[in-house]
Order: C-alpha cells, then sequence, then structure tokens
C-alpha cells in the first residue's frame, strides 16, 4: 500500500469522542491505509508521495449520509460504479445509499448485496440504509435487526413517507440504537403537487405542495417519538417552520436532528419557472424566506449535517413535461462549492463548523464515528479531502462522472473544490493544480 506525505495543509479536523478538534498548518502521514502521524515538517519517507496542499484544506473525508445510488433495478440511472465516481469527484469518501431502489433494500441479503457490489467496484465506502417497512409501502415492519446485523446504518423509507401514526410509532420502537430517517411528506396533502404551493404554481397552473405537508409529519413524530426517544432525523428539510419545530423539540433535550441540502439552501421557487424540470426536487424548493430559515438553522446549530440527496435521472426522464417529469437532482459533484456559497461566503458559518457538518455530525448520525470516521488521528482509517478553498470553476456536465446530468445548477460558476480524495489510503480522485 503506497505512503503518502500530505505537506503545509491547513488541516481542520472537528473533534471526536476519541481526538480533540484540529486547526493547524501542519504535515499529515499515511501509511498501510491508516494517519501514520501529524505534525510540522515530517520526515519524507523514502517511498513517499508527496502532496503539496499549501494554501488547501485537509479534511476528514466528507460524507454523505443521503444518496440515490438506484441499484438494483434502476442502472440505467446511476451505478454503485458511477455514483462512486462522482463522489470522490465531489470529495466524498463514504456515503450512504437509500433503500428507494428496485426491490427496496428492505432483507439483510439486499443489504449484504449493496455492501459486495460497492466492495468489488466502488471507489468510496458505501454504506446501505435500509427500508424501516417491506417495499418501503408503509404497511409490514421490514427486517430491521436483521439489516442492522447485516451492516444497515440506519433506516428510512426515502421516497416516501410513513403516513401512519400506529406504523410510525412501531418503527421508531424497532429502530433503537440506529437512526431512523423521515421523509416528511403527508401524502394526503401533496398528491398531484408538483412544486412549491406559490405564486410560480398558480402562474404555470401546476398542483401546489404546501409546507404544511412536511410540518404536520415532523410534528406528529416529534410528539410519538416523546416518550419512545429514538434518534429521529429529518431529510431535505425544505419549511422554514420545520426548522423552528427541530430547534424547540432540541431545546427540550430531544432526540431529534436534521439536514439541509445544497438546492434548498440557495434556490427557490423561482427556479421551475419556464417548466424548468431540473428544479424539479422533493421536497419541493420554496421561497426565499425558507432559504434564509435553513441558513439561519444551520448557523445556530438546530440543522447539524448537510446531505446532497444526490438522485439522478436520465435526461429522457427529465425532458417529460413538468408535471410527468420525475422529482430529484445530482448533487454529489456540486455539493461542496455551493455548500461554501451558500454558508462560508455569506459569514453564516466559518470553514471549521462547514467541515464538520460535513464529517463528523453524518458520521455520528450513522455510527460510522464508532469506525473512526469522520476526524483524522494517528491510526485511524486514511479517509482525507484536500479542498482548494479558491480554485475558481464552472460546473459542466460533460465532466461529471455520474451516469445523470439533472442539475438545476449547470453553467454556475463557483469557488472551492476537492483537489484529493483519498480512501483508505489510496488516492481516489485528483486534480492538476495550475
Amino acid at each position: 500500500m503506497p505512503t503518502l506525505l500530505i505537506r503545509g495543509g491547513r488541516l481542520i479536523s472537528p473533534a471526536s469522542a476519541s481526538s480533540p478538534a484540529i486547526d493547524a498548518t501542519t504535515d499529515l502521514a499515511i501509511a498501510d491505509g491508516k494517519i501514520a502521524a501529524i505534525g510540522q515538517k515530517l520526515p519524507t519517507p523514502p517511498d513517499a508521495t508527496v502532496i503539496d496542499a499549501q494554501g488547501c484544506i485537509v479534511a476528514p473525508g466528507l460524507i454523505d449520509p443521503h444518496v440515490h445510488l438506484r441499484d438494483p433495478g434502476q442502472e440505467h440511472k446511476e451505478t454503485i460504479e458511477t455514483g462512486t465516481a462522482a463522489a470522490v469527484a465531489g470529495g466524498f469518501t463514504s456515503i450512504c445509499c437509500m433503500p428507494n431502489t428496485s426491490p427496496a433494500l428492505d432483507t439483510p441479503e439486499l443489504i449484504r448485496y449493496v455492501h459486495d457490489r460497492a466492495a468489488r467496484s466502488g471507489l468510496c465506502r458505501v454504506f446501505a440504509v435500509g427500508a424501516a417497512t417491506k417495499g418501503r409501502k408503509g404497511e409490514e415492519l421490514a427486517e430491521i435487526d436483521l439489516m442492522r446485523r447485516q451492516g444497515a446504518v440506519g433506516f428510512s423509507d426515502d421516497g416516501d413517507c410513513i403516513a401512519s401514526a400506529g406504523m410510525m410509532a412501531r418503527v421508531l420502537g424497532a429502530c433503537q440504537g440506529s437512526v431512523f430517517m423521515q421523509h416528511a411528506q403527508d401524502p394526503t396533502l401533496t398528491r398531484g403537487a408538483a412544486m412549491h404551493s406559490g405564486s410560480v404554481s398558480s402562474r404555470l397552473g401546476l398542483g401546489g405542495w404546501p409546507r404544511v405537508a412536511e410540518e404536520i409529519i415532523v410534528e406528529r413524530d416529534i410528539r410519538l417519538n416523546a416518550s419512545i426517544r429514538a434518534r429521529y432525523h429529518v431529510q431535505h428539510i425544505s419549511s422554514g417552520n420545520t426548522v423552528e419545530l427541530i430547534r424547540r423539540a432540541r431545546a427540550a433535550g430531544m432526540p431529534v436532528s436534521g439536514e439541509a441540502s445544497p438546492h434548498h439552501l440557495l434556490l427557490t421557487h423561482d427556479a421551475c419557472d419556464n417548466y424548468n424540470t431540473l428544479a424539479k426536487v422533493n421536497p419541493p424548493l420554496r421561497e426565499d424566506s425558507d432559504r434564509l430559515a435553513l441558513a439561519q438553522g444551520v448557523a445556530d446549530g438546530t440543522i447539524t449535517v448537510l446531505a446532497t440527496d444526490h438522485a439522478p435521472h436520465s435526461d429522457d426522464e427529465k425532458s417529460l413535461p413538468f408535471e410527468e417529469a420525475p422529482f430529484g437532482l445530482v448533487g454529489l459533484e456540486t455539493a461542496l462549492p455551493l455548500y461554501i456559497e451558500a454558508l462560508v461566503h455569506t459569514g453564516a458559518i466559518d470553514w471549521p463548523r462547514l467541515i464538520a457538518l460535513l464529517t463528523i455530525e453524518p458520521a455520528k448520525l450513522c455510527n460510522l464515528d464508532q469506525m473512526g470516521l469522520g476526524s483524522l488521528a494517528p491510526g485511524a482509517p486514511a479517509d482525507i479531502t484536500i479542498i482548494d478553498p479558491d480554485l475558481a470553476w464552472t460546473i459542466d456536465a460533460d465532466r461529471f462522472h455520474s451516469r445523470s446530468r439533472n442539475s438545476p445548477f449547470l453553467g454556475r460558476a463557483v469557488k472551492g473544490r476537492a483537489i484529493a480524495t483519498i480512501v483508505d489510503g489510496r488516492i481516489r480522485h485528483q486534480l492538476a493544480r495550475a
């Protein structure tokens, strides 16, 4: 296994249960897939590959807890190979894939299938999230304990909400020790909806999706969980009122967390104008007040995780009329500069907090910190992302590694990029520096 020496970068590592926070210009040495040493002016082993990281940020490998890899059953949109190639290109060394595949990831055999495929053809670490109910139908509890034993790092019916309060209570009880990730969408309030219920949907003549469809599920679940006290996580928050619900629950000491995605932090329903299906996402893009409330939630610690909700679809599918086109966008390769734009450049948070939101926080959410992921310390796995915060570039679909191209950010000028992604001590992605 190669020996690596990363020289002279600003090393930012959040605190973990076993290591203190670091923010210092220093070197980092890697040997045998582990971090061998951290310190200034480390000696260069004779066989080492040296990476000059001056002017760059050296961070723990980024972790995305909300990714759709489409395998099994929808490989025309994405595969484990192409999805992990997109991940390392975006700086992610670990991703957690959602269970809304065909068939759904609702058995231990399917969890093992994903992990085996990733071990053979993946470029980064892949962890499966199991379906909470059989077939994601919300009617019968899935084999949660057996999937957990097979390596499932969390549970969700993502793509669908568990609409029944009784089933939701059973799921929360069964998920003790693991996180449950809720796709908060009351189906009775969103039937036929294509985008946010507001001025744009009215002008375009499209079915509107109200904020309360998200909020009512989150409020219900928080009440259900008051006595169960499972780890409850709200995926892809879109409503500013949802942020306030989570803020109150956390202030009351409840085990509730939530995530924000790049598109909800930067875009509004105006992006759907002219029937732009690339901006059709679930939950929908809302209004500027919601976008600002999400950023404030990140800034004050209410929202503790950033996640892409990478959802690939083919060009043919996104070329359908707006009402018929699928929801979703690809995000693994573009998330980092978009988070920088939305949160660091605006002054909402600083670089150490951004790194924490992308590393130790999702690691703790999915118990990956118990594997040594999410922070940097001697002896820990050598999963590292090197970021050039000043690298200016333009988002270009022709350069995507993903099998799909569905992004509303195409052509956007951005700043900041992962220039090297190291997984288990191996360089999986590297850009030449000018």
